[in-house]
């Protein structure tokens, strides 16, 4: 190829495969946490694409960010994940809203018949 000539999706595809670099997207991403001793970067409904080549993996991140400061001393807390079919009987049966069926999974440590009771009895 000569100096200024651009590449085509092909010719680009085929000098990677050469390269024995692969490029892989990954699916149904939620987010994507950066954490620093000061701060995390959080990027909702990222795309990414993982990038293999040898010797390692690179990851390409896109999406809307938000910064949020991490107070000195303070540790960042785990948020529960629940899934999908805990959090869905529970609204089911107690006809509440998904936060409100998050918040009482994580008030009976994931155990969703103590969750629906709690929200039935008030």
């Amino acid at each position: 190829m000569m100096p200024g000539m651009k590449m085509n999706d092909r010719q680009m595809k085929q000098a990677m495969k050469k390269m024995g670099i692969k490029q892989t997207a990954i699916p149904d991403v939620v987010e994507v946490v950066i954490r620093t001793k000061t701060s995390e970067t959080v990027i909702k409904a990222a795309d990414v694409i993982c990038i293999e080549m040898p010797g390692g993996k690179s990851y390409q991140v896109t999406g809307p960010e938000t910064v949020r400061a991490i107070g000195e001393g303070e540790s960042v807390a785990e948020t529960p994940t629940f899934s999908d079919e805990d959090i869905e009987l529970v609204m089911s049966q107690t006809g509440c809203e998904r936060d409100a069926a998050v918040k009482a999974l994580s008030e009976s440590n994931g155990e969703p018949a103590e969750a629906i009771i709690k929200l039935i009895s008030g």
